[in-house]
């Protein structure tokens, strides 16, 4: 029987190695996560179950998700690649279980790339509007300008796209923390002492809250997406996956409690009011605020998009080179050394699906709404395969412990919690049907990978064997970009190997 062996072709695709350190990790991150879009918009939707305690309901979601987190970087802390969630899963569950994840992270990165279109339509209007310039553009005309931008810098090079991300969330965040603070201590020190001891505050009437804050803070796995590219991807990326986790869990804890004394004593409550920081400013005098904020908002949901494209681009890129997607999808540019053959098409379905909701009639705040939903089932269900993995892997590895064990069963349950709150109490229709539809689009990418299969039998046999190669040798450094063992050619392989 002969054996493959997998060696580095340099002629293979690349990606720009060693071009992204840990601030433009962090930034990836925090993007994805958009804690802009949690003030600006989410937050009403917590405080209508959690009340007082909506403060304590992003506390509570930030520590659960915590224990995907320690999963999670047991893989980076180990091995890097493009794409690593991915990578991650199918080398912990095997070749189908890592595609699968792989095309559930499409799902999401796409539904939250449309949010994110959504909300710089949204806010944009609202901009011009606080700038003086009335009537209505259409969102059809924000929804191209975003996307050409995003196609713009995604194409060009990575650590623009960085540089971008990292300094327009971080003004929206700042801008948003001045208005807050000016909402606590504009009128002296004082502390809302129902928000403080929960008074009157029970489990039971948080649980669909944590559903939605828990929602609130998917994306901070992103940053494994950019491991192939990172300057010291086994020190960063794991920093960067719970940096942006710790940073915009607390950005929320403080701006729920904020948002919920500020408005204590209006005559609209919060949960009704759809711009609650515009709304703050003018109650509170500074309406001068208005404007920064809306603009905040607009570049933040656009680093949103952006954030979404190069890592949706990454996870496609590995399934091009491993035959489940087109193997056209598997180059990367020349000289910009970016997936521009994978960051096309993404961006053309990720404008595409506004644009034609938008055209039959939907308003752009419920594509964003039904958007967040949908990619939500996505990241649960790829939350709990790496949840799954992590101790397989380190089972693997020889390197388990008891701990290990203990973490993954403490984060496979606290994903029950968003996975049941989605299911009961039955939610409105049209959105009790999401599930199914994402359950109708796995069962398709596993119908498809079973095909694939049987058209030349033994794909997965060489899938595991690329993974466990590529994974292997990104901790030497020899590679984290190609995929190195040969596949038929109809598949798609980039890379040959000698047999």
């Amino acid at each position: 029987m002969s054996t493959v062996t997998a060696k580095p072709d340099t002629g293979g695709p690349r990606l720009r190695r060693g071009a992204l350190g840990f601030p433009q990790l962090l930034a990836q991150g925090i993007a994805l996560i958009s804690p802009t879009m949690t003030a600006v918009l989410i937050l009403p939707l917590a405080f209508s179950d959690a009340g007082d305690s909506t403060w304590a309901s992003y506390a509570f979601a930030t520590v659960m998700l915590l224990f995907v987190v320690f999963g999670l970087n047991q893989f980076a802390r180990r091995s890097t690649t493009a794409g690593s969630m991915y990578a991650y899963i199918g080398r912990g569950l095997g070749p189908a279980a890592g595609v699968l994840s792989g095309w559930a992270l499409i799902w999401c990165y796409e539904f939250i790339g449309v949010a994110g279109m959504c909300g710089f339509a949204i806010f944009c209007q609202q901009f011009l509007e606080g700038v003086g310039i009335h009537g209505s553009v259409t969102p059809f005309v924000w929804f191209l300008l975003s996307g050409a931008i995003c196609l713009t810098v995604a194409w060009k090079d990575i650590r623009l796209s960085a540089l971008l991300m990292l300094v327009l969330e971080g003004l929206s965040m700042l801008c948003i923390l001045i208005l807050g603070a000016i909402i606590l201590f504009g009128h002296g020190i004082s502390f809302d002492t129902n928000q403080l001891t929960l008074h009157g505050i029970s489990f039971k009437g948080m649980d669909f809250s944590i559903v939605v804050c828990i929602f609130s803070l998917v994306g901070f796995e992103s940053a494994t997406a950019l491991g192939g590219e990172a300057k010291r991807p086994f020190k960063d990326v794991p920093r960067a996956v719970v940096w942006s986790l710790l940073i915009t869990g607390a950005f929320m804890v403080v701006m729920g409690y904020i948002e919920v004394y500020g408005t204590r004593n209006l005559s609209t409550p919060l949960s009704s009011l759809s711009a609650p920081l515009n709304t703050l400013a003018s109650a509170y005098s500074v309406s001068a605020f208005k404007v920064p904020v809306s603009l905040g908002a607009m570049v933040s949901f656009f680093s949103l998009s952006l954030s979404c494209l190069n890592a949706g681009a990454r996870i496609m890129m590995p399934l091009g080179g491993h035959g489940f997607l087109p193997k056209r999808l598997h180059k990367t540019h020349s000289t910009n050394l970016t997936p521009h053959a994978a960051i096309l098409p993404y961006i053309c379905a990720i404008v595409g699906f506004p644009v034609i909701l938008h055209a039959c009639g939907t308003d752009p705040l419920t594509i964003f709404n039904d958007a967040g939903t949908l990619a939500a089932f996505g990241f649960l269900f790829a939350y709990f395969m790496v949840s799954v993995a992590a101790p397989v892997y380190l089972r693997k590895l020889g390197v388990l412990k008891t701990k290990n064990v203990v973490v993954a069963v403490v984060a496979f349950l606290c994903l029950m919690v968003p996975l049941i709150g989605s299911f009961y109490p039955s939610p409105p229709y049209p959105i009790k049907l999401f599930p199914y539809i994402f359950a109708a689009y796995v069962v398709l990418g596993g119908a498809w990978l079973f095909a694939i299969n049987k058209r030349a039998p033994g794909t997965l046999a060489r899938i595991e064997s690329d993974l466990e190669t590529t994974l292997a040798a990104s901790q030497t450094g020899d590679w984290g970009d190609t995929i190195p063992s040969e596949l038929p050619a109809d598949l798609g392989a980039a890379v040959p190997a000698t047999a």
